[in-house]
């Protein structure tokens, strides 16, 4: 007797075990089943909108600068609202901010060494403000990646072009100073070589702080006086006003659009009335845009008292920058 009591015993733990098993094998096929319920529901809006991200691609690296989440700036619940945080980020991108530099760089123009090689500057480069802000807008309901619309502008002359720019001056102007001005004169000297042989080609924006850079001490530059608010002071590469002064009395004979130009506060006697161009780095600036099609170099020759700025071109071209 005892002995068939331990065998029904071990057959009805068998047949618990069993039992067990079967349930085990059970619950994986229930839980598929409710998974594929899960998927036939159809997703809300309000889920879509939550997952959608922007992101925003730099068009040369291909890396990610900026994601965004539209539903979290208020698209769609204030879309006018959004719309102009979408513009202030295009703004920054192209422009900087106090963090981070922008994406927008002036051109800085090619230019010859004392030897005659060239030097390359480099391309001007536009992050399109309105186009940038018009990708996003249009991603921003189904998510996905925004290339930053980038313009890249290279400088337009030939390289074939280069050996003949020196050939013909079409245009020359001179400036004269007091030799005793020991600073001031350096100073000058300084900016007229940072001018000299630059090339500017065909639709190039020449910018006068672009090229000459910093006027410091740190770049050789001296104290000197310069006119500030109708006052004359002594600053750090005063005299400057009269290298930018004496190009623009040079491009003004050939057809070039001046962006940008300045006079001083109080008249200066090294060009007439009015024919003045101030500057100061971080601010005011010179700026031109050679409106011909043709490129030509700046020329400028320093002496012991005077300053003399020559605009030169190929002789094929010279015909074309006579300003009609």
């Amino acid at each position: 007797m005892t002995t068939l009591c331990i065998i029904c015993t071990i057959g009805l733990v068998g047949c618990q075990v069993k039992s067990a098993d079967e349930k085990k094998q059970e619950q994986p096929i229930q839980e598929s089943e409710q998974k594929a319920e899960d998927l036939k529901k159809p997703v809300t809006t309000e889920q879509q909108t939550e997952s959608v991200v922007v992101e925003i691609i730099d068009p040369s690296t291909k890396a990610i600068i900026q994601t965004i989440t539209p539903k979290e700036m208020g698209y769609e619940r204030d879309n006018q609202s959004y719309t102009k945080q979408i513009e202030q980020l295009a703004k920054e991108l192209a422009r900087g901010n106090e963090k981070a530099a922008g994406y927008d760089k002036r051109m800085i123009l090619n230019k010859l060494d004392d030897q005659g090689k060239l030097m390359k500057g480099s391309p001007l480069i536009v992050l399109k403000e309105s186009e940038l802000v018009e990708r996003i807008l249009e991603a921003s309901a189904t998510g996905g990646k925004v290339e930053m619309p980038l313009y890249i502008t290279e400088s337009g002359y030939y390289f074939e072009d280069i050996p003949y720019l020196e050939n013909v001056v079409v245009a020359s102007y001179t400036t004269y100073f007091n030799t005793d001005d020991v600073g001031r004169n350096k100073n000058i000297e300084l900016s007229a070589k940072a001018i000299n042989n630059v090339i500017v080609g065909s639709g190039d924006y020449f910018s006068f702080n672009t090229v000459v850079g910093p006027r410091d001490e740190a770049n050789g530059y001296q104290p000197a006086p310069e006119i500030i608010n109708k006052k004359v002071v002594m600053g750090i590469g005063g005299g400057i006003c009269q290298t930018s002064s004496t190009l623009f009395n040079a491009v003004d004979q050939i057809p070039v659009k001046f962006v940008e130009r300045h006079h001083h506060s109080l008249d200066v006697g090294y060009v007439p009335k009015g024919r003045d161009a101030t500057v100061s780095y971080g601010g005011l600036d010179f700026r031109f845009h050679n409106t011909s099609d043709v490129p030509f170099l700046i020329k400028a020759n320093y002496s012991k008292n005077s300053l003399t700025v020559e605009v030169r071109t190929a002789e094929k071209f010279v015909e074309i920058l006579k300003k009609s």
